[in-house]
């Protein structure tokens, strides 16, 4: 089969991303199964990925990021999904780009290099109970007292939840307003904060490893400097305008696990005998192979395109929607043909193909469902 490579790779990136897969493969998946034990990884591993340069590659060095460009960000997403490693690095660097779209210069350089060391773990609270997709219905609110805003109200499925030191806080501050305008983001300093409580990890079908909490907020007392973007009422146009890059960084990380499960199952299948050959020689099997390949090679040089847009800041919402929607369809098909080449080995959480099914579900409803994405696209054409 020939050999694809991503018209924007280049040798810097290719000598980045051999320090990251060796970083991955030496401190991160030999803590898997610890990690998967305590629902997350520990604070130790955010530092030791802080020291590396792995989180916020793509943020400029003058506010603290690592200087690179998407590219780099794409690297590290990618040798995750190849390792298996559940990391939530995607939420990490969407809350540093959040702070350098709409944040202060004293925002700036309060938090985003805390973040980029690993000193700081961040997380963005959108989902509530009863306000998922349609972020519109949120209802924990920030009601101005002074010099402070007072929230309260849930959050639910929080990534990094629990080790967050820094919240992204989608709230209404001003109740009274419907829809999208009284709805704003404040940045919520976790470390001792009053009425601030993390819940118990959530008890997920997939990603055991990756920390995931719901929030509560009592009467927590936050400073009106912590509002992000100077007024009031633009928190919701302000996540419309970064959903594409979180959708992008989904698209990656998906097309990325899935070539992945060809390449586990490929090497499966030649190594595995039935009726006295190897499972290759099955026709079957290697139309299913062959089927399998094809998807990913379409995948890969679909999200390729997506991450050009991106770098020529030409990616929009419509084909941020249609990267997300049809590369996590995709990557769960790919996956769910691989596990059935393995047989009942796939069905069991001690081989990585079975982990990858279980972990890919999300990817179809995280950051936005498919049907979602069929709506953002559908009302475009």
């Amino acid at each position: 089969m020939s050999t694809y490579v991503s018209p924007w790779v280049s040798d810097d990136l290719e000598l980045y991303r051999s320090t990251i897969r060796e970083f991955i493969h030496q401190e991160f998946v030999p803590a898997q199964e610890r990690w998967r034990a305590e629902h997350g990884p520990d604070r130790e591993a955010w530092r030791k990925a802080g020291e590396l340069g792995m989180l916020l590659p793509d943020l400029p060095e003058d506010i603290g990021g690592g200087g690179g460009d998407f590219r780099y960000q794409a690297v590290v997403l990618e040798e995750l999904a190849r390792a298996g490693v559940p990391f939530g690095v995607m939420v990490q660097s969407g809350v540093a780009h959040y702070l350098r779209a709409y944040g202060t210069p004293e925002q700036q350089a309060a938090w985003i290099p805390k973040l980029a060391s690993g000193e700081l773990v961040a997380a963005i609270a959108m989902t509530e109970p009863d306000a998922g997709s349609d972020l519109q219905a949120l209802k924990t609110t920030a009601i101005r007292q002074g010099d402070h805003y007072v929230i309260n109200g849930s959050k639910t499925f929080i990534t990094n939840g629990r080790n967050a030191g820094l919240v992204c806080l989608a709230v209404r501050t001003n109740p009274a307003v419907p829809g999208p305008g009284g709805i704003s983001l404040l940045m919520v300093e976790t470390d001792g904060a009053a009425g601030y409580r993390v819940g118990r990890p959530l008890d997920k079908v997939g990603l055991h490893g990756q920390d995931t909490c719901e929030l509560f907020f009592d009467n927590v007392r936050v400073p009106v400097s912590n509002l992000l973007g100077g007024a009031e009422g633009r928190g919701f146009f302000q996540m419309m305008e970064q959903l594409p890059y979180e959708r992008l960084s989904i698209a990656v990380q998906a097309i990325a696990m899935a070539e992945q499960a060809v390449a586990l199952a490929s090497r499966h299948v030649k190594e595995r005998k039935a009726f006295g050959k190897p499972l290759v020689e099955l026709q079957h099997v290697r139309f299913k192979l062959a089927e399998c390949a094809t998807n990913v090679r379409v995948g890969r040089v679909f999200v390729d395109h997506a991450i050009e847009l991106l770098l020529d800041g030409r990616l929009d919402a419509v084909d941020a929607a249609m990267a997300k929607y049809w590369l996590t369809e995709c990557q769960f098909q790919v996956i769910d043909e691989c596990v059935q080449l393995f047989g009942g080995y796939g069905y069991v959480l001690d081989y990585p193909i079975a982990r990858m099914w279980v972990d890919c579900r999300m990817n179809r409803i995280g950051g936005g469902t498919t049907e979602i994405m069929k709506e953002v696209i559908g009302w475009a054409v």
